[in-house]
């Protein structure tokens, strides 16, 4: 069992362990009183927790299981063939992530859960680690590891980056590179420090990139507070710089793909800077605050009111304690500038918080408290001091909206703790009574930040439930109708997230990523998709014309409340044939883009304002937001609005009566057009596009190879996304109105098919040369000292023998 080591001198082991057992169970205790997941009924799956990252790991989940459709360079399930290695760059390279393959896979939210907690506790671990390496502070490194906790459990922690979990990996690798700081500043471990470094960038290079830049903050106090000449400063310098870019190139093939999946991203909400008022970035500097919009500054009373009476700690040099607080203040104030804010988010405004590298500033907050508790107990002067401008923080807030009544007297109830935990420490008296007054304070405030976020985060953003009933019966339908790759299984256009074909299996169209190609958004727009995110989040078509397009032979169907229904339909192979013919263009209308890309004529168009008897009907209205119902049966919802969302073309029934009308629910859509599928022509095309198809389709991760009728001739099309990295027969692929195609002359057979993601090959260059030298920075020193140590025996032979 754990014990608090009061008595005597921690080791830093222990005191690491110590910050990971309190930040473990301050989160679990803030959870379990809101009644959050796993500890209640409430979820914690909002966003893009739910969106996102579980849909994620429950696809990492089939990759180590072998279960997924696809391998690490594409993703069969989403979009209709996506590129996975960007995805897998972004969301699960994280060393963490493989944790989920030791649960059953309907417990993949209890996974996500555990990995959220081991970043957190990994994050508190290094943090400690990093403070005994700064200064030893023989006999406290029991607080270090309370200050490193503080900094697991910072408002940015609990209340933002629990939700998305990949920021959590810069949390822990941000005291991991400052250790990379201090190695590369004495000339030790040059392997480990740039192992450490690709690391960081693979797990996840948004928030690798930010802590980078804090650890070269925190070099640069270092070495100018080292009594040291200009030139072993360069030196330092030069080889903190010599271990990123070493680590750069060995994360290259990650980051590079990374990187151009980017580039070839549908573009997303951008907006412009606007910083925060100071008095709402003075409360989040308190317990229980909430704000999507304002840096998540809170770590707790006893890293703050260290932090801030570090200025009037005389016991810690002069210089020392005015250089620590000056780049506390500078952060902080870089925080809120337009220039420096595009500096800390690669030069471009992030949709979303715009104060994604507040963890930095918390954990350049905590080393300040570490440097002023480390020399000695804070006396009353330095304790006074420090209470008097955490005080001032605390009423420069007064006016803000963020705080409650509740903030105010949790705050003061931590202050009197921390304050009353150092006076005593500082007279030398009960320090087990300091120790308990220091952790109580910090997971009692914790707790209850955690907790009020856990409450404030449903009633503000979008929330998924966990893994329940609905899911496993979605994934038995899917399961029992799939039949790829003879057909696809569409889960449904009644969704679960914005990733269903990931969480509960199939290869459907919906698909939410910030790699969402923009060749896709624009193709599956073109047919009258409907999306969210403003484009990034595609949605399923209920149509029987794109699933005939997509060689979609089963989907499920789920009415609210009821069981999922599985329809299945004759559907095409996966590679059909076009005969030869002038690509045509896509115009406004989805309904006439559908017979393009299908290849005959399949609507009739409505008379008198209804369509004909027998036809299916259809509404196209992007812009809509309300119900629509044919005739008396039940109605539609729809929801548009773009840019932000967008309606998916919705089937409203069959016309049984003539002259049934589309009925709106809240006035007449400003955009609409309906369309009237005649199925006997449907079926009739469908027959077509299966005589002339690939008599045989093989799918593989990376590619597809068809077996096509002797003698056709026209255009191959596979029917996935012309996304880039696709190549056919050994150059790269055409495009048929967005997707895959092939020409073919009549004297082809086959058509192969291959899928390497753009900057693949390049990143692998770079990532071998990177591999070389740095065998050659580790092994070279090695060869020269053995160089000189012969050659300094052999001068002593010499010498002996004359």
């Amino acid at each position: 069992m754990l014990t608090l080591p009061f008595a005597a001198p921690a080791s830093r082991g222990r005191a690491a362990a110590l910050a990971a057992l309190i930040t473990v169970g301050t989160v679990c205790a803030g959870d379990a009183v809101a009644r959050t997941f796993p500890f209640g009924p409430r979820t914690r799956s909002v966003n893009d927790l739910g969106n996102q990252f579980v849909p994620y790991h429950a696809h990492l989940w089939d990759l180590l299981h072998g279960r997924s459709d696809g391998g690490l360079l594409l993703n069969w399930q989403s979009g209709y063939g996506t590129s996975f290695l960007p995805d897998l760059g972004t969301y699960l390279t994280s060393p963490f992530s493989v944790l989920v393959a030791l649960f059953p896979r309907d417990q993949i939210d209890l996974a996500v859960y555990v990995v959220t907690l081991t970043k957190m506790a990994a994050a508190g671990a290094a943090m400690t680690w990093l403070l005994t390496a700064l200064h030893k502070g023989n006999g406290r490194r029991w607080a270090a590891g309370v200050l490193g906790a503080s900094y697991a459990l910072c408002g940015w922690s609990v209340v933002e980056a629990t939700y998305n979990t990949m920021w959590l990996d810069g949390l822990v690798f941000f005291p991991l590179l400052c250790l990379v700081g201090e190695w590369a500043r004495t000339g030790r471990r040059a392997l480990l420090g740039t192992l450490v470094v690709a690391l960081a960038w693979i797990a996840n290079f948004y928030t690798a990139y930010m802590a980078t830049i804090g650890a070269a903050l925190v070099l640069a106090v270092r070495l100018l507070l080292e009594e040291s000449r200009s030139r072993e400063r360069i030196r330092a310098l030069l080889r903190a710089a010599w271990t990123v870019l070493l680590g750069l190139g060995l994360a290259a093939p990650v980051l590079l793909p990374v990187f151009l999946g980017s580039r070839h991203a549908y573009p997303g909400w951008t907006k412009e800077f606007a910083p925060a008022n100071w008095t709402d970035v003075f409360a989040r500097t308190l317990p229980a605050t909430y704000s999507f919009f304002t840096p998540a500054v809170f770590v707790g009373g006893a890293a703050l009111l260290a932090a801030c009476a570090l200025a009037f700690n005389r016991s810690v040099p002069r210089r020392e304690r005015w250089m620590w607080t000056g780049l506390a203040a500078a952060v902080a104030v870089s925080l809120q500038w337009g220039p420096t804010h595009l500096v800390w988010h690669v030069f471009a405004t992030p949709n979303g918080s715009p104060y994604r590298q507040t963890f930095v500033l918390a954990g350049i907050v905590v080393i300040c408290a570490w440097t002023c508790l480390s020399r000695g107990w804070p006396g009353s002067r330095a304790v006074l001091g420090g209470g008097a401008v955490v005080t001032a923080i605390a009423l420069g807030a007064a006016t803000s909206e963020l705080v409650s009544v509740w903030a105010y007297l949790l705050f003061a109830a931590g202050l009197a703790a921390v304050v009353a935990g150092l006076l005593l420490a500082a007279r030398g008296r009960l320090v087990a009574l300091t120790a308990v007054l220091l952790t109580g304070a910090l997971a009692g405030q914790a707790a209850a930040t955690t907790a009020y976020a856990d409450r404030e985060r449903p009633a503000r953003l979008d929330d998924y439930p966990a893994w329940g009933g609905a899911h496993s019966a979605r994934e038995a339908a899917v399961r029992g109708a799939d039949g790829w790759p003879e057909y696809r299984t569409d889960p449904g256009r009644e969704r679960l997230t914005g990733n269903d074909p990931m969480l509960v299996g199939g290869q459907g169209a919906a698909y939410y990523s910030s790699h969402t190609p923009d060749v896709l958004t624009r193709t599956l727009a073109a047919l009258g998709t409907g999306w969210t995110s403003h484009g990034r989040s595609l949605q399923s078509l209920d149509n029987p014309v794109t699933d005939a397009i997509f060689s979609v032979g089963a989907r499920v169907r789920t009415a609210p409340g009821g069981s999922p229904q599985v329809l299945q339909e004759e559907a095409p192979p996966l590679v059909t044939v076009r005969p030869p013919a002038p690509q045509p263009r896509y115009g406004s209308d989805p309904f006439r883009n559908q017979e393009l890309l299908l290849g005959a004529r399949v609507y009739t168009d409505p008379v008198a304002g209804a369509c004909p008897v027998g036809t299916g009907v259809f509404l196209w209205a992007p812009d809509y937001t309300g119900t629509a119902r044919l005739g008396d049966a039940p109605p539609v919802e729809l929801r548009g609005g773009r840019p932000k969302r967008r309606a998916t073309l919705t089937p409203l029934g069959t016309v049984t009566t003539p002259g049934t009308p589309v009925v709106y629910g809240s006035g007449t859509p400003r955009e609409a057009t309906v369309g009237c599928l005649d199925r006997a022509a449907l079926t009739a095309a469908v027959a077509g596009l299966k005589a002339s198809g690939a008599v045989r389709v093989d799918v593989f991760g990376s590619g597809v190879t068809a077996e096509l009728p002797p003698g056709t001739r026209g255009t191959a099309v596979l029917a996935a996304p012309r996304i880039a990295g696709w190549s056919c027969e050994g150059r790269p692929a055409d495009s048929y109105l967005g997707l895959v195609a092939v020409p073919l002359d009549g004297t082809r057979t086959t058509v192969s098919c291959s899928f390497r993601p753009p900057g693949l090959r390049a990143g692998a260059a770079v990532g071998v040369g990177a591999l070389l030298a740095v065998v050659a920075t580790v092994l070279g020193p090695a060869v020269a000292r053995r160089r000189r140590g012969v050659h300094t025996r052999a001068t002593e032979t010499s010498s002996a023998q004359h």
